[in-house]
């Protein structure tokens, strides 16, 4: 099996009418469109005149483009792709500086174009380079490699990608899941209304492209993704459903890992030489640190364990939590409780997507399906205004006298714009604009993906937002701290998980027998947020510091983990031993994350996340861009490694 770029699904061949053509033309993003003209057909003129895309924030897709300048657009591109259908020809082989020009025209930041061209040089390869390769492992002799075993803790989105790309190496490996299926955080959610806040076409495999429904998938849409893509890659055979891993331990004279789990109560030893955790940050859920809680005399469940078997219909329900999952599930049990009471603690910010439950036109799905390269330039553009093209917009200005409310010029310019919107939804509610604004600034915690649906449901007349402290939980409902007794029927808690213990409850013993935990404390640190000194071959997906808050999909840096971690593994080959990240590379790294962590926003404001640990550093979030984690990670140093 050897992945090409474009994935397992190819393009159809171009079949359509005139007609057709032009119907579908007008559900084009505009910009990525005047790209595929200029790709395919090697003319860059339409990139050279007066038709200039905007890169502004939260704006359109189209904008800056007129409806007169979007029909030029249009008819242009309808001529290239009808000469392509009567004429299907050789794709144009971009020079390094067509490329540049392109990406500089689309982002609009000519001094950074140069940064992203390697990466799309890959991504446009027509020899099918895969951008996410790791060549280094296919230098390693196949019986070496045959002879090798890796064990992967986690069936979800990094623990198939650890699979496919393991098979792809010829490297045998054993995936252990404590779920009787595959999917992860997205078989384990099923609270009504669970969906994805990054955009589809960018949270989804490079190699695997899908053809997704609408822009932002429900998680049953998701979950099926990732069970076609096991069932695809012929992965079921290496994964052993309802297991857990219990404890593991690094044995220094066979230089491999002790890895003990359990099954239907017996427990057993599965010897690894090496060990990849794809656990994730967010799999275990939290309960909050509140005085009684669990004591609630009803039916009461967190929300990542929704008890479905519970009916809200006319009952009074108590949410304790105002975030991700309690925006999505509060809109939806709002139209089948008597009364709805969320209790919020900090208000989150909210990022207005129109699109967020709509479907992707019919006339976007055929150009994704059928035009060459426009699902790429597609791609790179999600790619650059849901992510990379944000990260001004948290970036601190040195000198900048606004710290409570904001970081930078560019960020206070996006709180301007988020207030905005909430000032419009809550015109005739100013109660609820007050405690529905944020004290703290955009991009100090990861803000929230809605088109309107929370905003509208919080005016709803059954439906009540109190900001008011919590004292504790107790038999009849929730007290808050001003004397309030709150009685409900159901109490739901929409509080998170224990994102800062990484791979918790599993107890691992390093080289010197001290455990991971124990070894961490309360400060988990990682190279590149992959490996940690003292525990040889033992590698992290979704490490420290590798999470994101407005920078885009956790996809493509679990692809980025999973292309190194490769290379580690031919290192350890090549050398016949097991990798251990030296401590002065560990720790010149985690210094440099943290100077990167004082020039963004969540890492200047002083507002509780649980992206910090209790000494208030950063332990969850990268500070930079995509693009420099993927030239990072692109092939490991040996000489930042002992050879045990």
């Amino acid at each position: 099996m050897q992945i090409k770029n474009g994935g397992t699904t190819q393009l159809a061949p171009i079949t359509a009418t005139n007609d057709e053509i032009r119907e579908a033309l007008t559900s084009a993003h505009l910009a990525p469109l005047m790209l595929t003209i200029a790709h395919l057909s090697g003319d860059m003129s339409i990139l050279r005149g007066d038709i200039r895309p905007e890169s502004a924030f939260l704006g359109p897709p189209d904008a800056g483009i007129s409806d007169e300048q979007g029909r030029t657009i249009r008819e242009r591109a309808f001529d290239v792709i009808s000469a392509w259908r009567d004429n299907p020809g050789d794709l144009h082989e971009l020079s390094d500086d067509e490329l540049e020009e392109m990406i500089s025209f689309l982002i609009q930041r000519e001094e950074l174009a140069e940064i992203y061209t390697p990466f799309l040089r890959a991504e446009f390869s027509s020899t099918g380079e895969d951008p996410f390769a790791q060549p280094a492992i296919e230098a390693v002799p196949e019986a070496t490699r045959a002879n090798y075993h890796v064990l992967v803790i986690g069936a979800g989105m990094s623990g198939l990608l650890a699979g496919i790309r393991l098979k792809e190496a010829g490297i045998p490996f054993t995936i252990v899941e404590k779920n009787p299926g595959v999917g992860g955080t997205w078989f384990e959610n099923t609270y009504p209304g669970c969906r994805v806040d990054s955009a589809n076409h960018v949270y989804s495999y490079s190699f695997k492209p899908k053809d997704w429904p609408q822009h932002f998938s429900p998680q049953a849409v998701l979950r099926e993704y990732f069970e076609e893509c096991a069932d695809e890659f012929d992965l079921y055979g290496s994964i052993r459903f309802e297991t857990e891993v219990t404890e593991a331990r690094f044995d220094g004279a066979s230089r491999k890992w002790q890895i003990t789990v359990s099954h239907g109560g017996q427990s057993e030893t599965i010897v690894a030489d090496a060990m990849i955790s794809a656990v994730g940050q967010l799999n275990r859920p939290k309960l909050p640190d509140i005085d009684g809680a669990g004591t609630f005399d009803g039916p009461q469940f967190h929300s990542a364990e929704w008890d479905h078997s519970v009916d809200l219909t006319g009952k009074r329900v108590g949410v304790i939590g105002s975030g991700a999952s309690a925006f999505q599930f509060v809109p939806i049990i709002s139209e089948q409780a008597a009364d709805v009471t969320v209790f919020q603690r900090t208000a989150p910010w909210v990022v207005p997507s129109p699109d967020y439950f709509k479907d992707v036109p019919a006339g976007k799905h055929w150009l994704l399906n059928h035009v060459p390269t426009y699902a790429k330039w597609f791609r790179f553009s999600m790619f650059w205004r849901s992510a990379e093209g944000l990260m001004e917009g948290v970036a601190v200005d040195e000198g900048w006298n606004k710290p409570e409310v904001s970081v930078g010029q560019q960020n206070d310019v996006l709180r301007e714009m988020l207030v905005g919107n909430l000032k419009a939804h809550f015109e005739d509610h100013p109660d609820l604009l007050e405690k529905c604004t944020p004290n703290y600034p955009p991009g100090a915690k990861r803000a929230l993906v809605d088109d309107g649906k929370w905003l509208t449901t919080l005016k709803k007349d059954n439906v009540h937002l109190l900001t008011d402290p919590i004292a504790n939980v107790n038999a009849g409902g929730i007290a808050t701290q001003d004397g309030t007794q709150h009685d409900f029927d159901v109490i739901v808690y929409a509080t998170g998980f224990r994102a800062s213990t990484f791979l918790f409850p599993i107890d691992i013993y390093g080289a010197n027998g001290e455990e991971l935990h124990e070894h961490w404390g309360v400060d988990p640190r990682a190279y590149k947020g992959i490996t940690t000194p003292g525990y040889p071959n033992l590698f992290f997906c979704y490490g420290p510091n590798t999470n994101i808050v407005v920078n885009g999909s956790i996809v493509f840096f679990s692809e980025c983990e999973i292309r190194y971690i490769l290379g580690c593994l031919a290192l350890a080959m090549e050398h016949g031993a097991a990798l251990d990240v030296k401590q002065e590379v560990h720790n010149r790294y985690n210094e440099w994350i943290d100077d990167g962590t004082t020039k963004v926003a969540w890492g200047q404001s002083s507002v509780s996340t649980w992206y910090k640990n209790v000494n208030g550093r950063i332990t969850q979030n990268w500070p930079f861009t995509q693009v420099e984690f993927w030239k990072m990670t692109r092939e490991p140093d040996a000489a930042d490694f002992d050879f045990v």
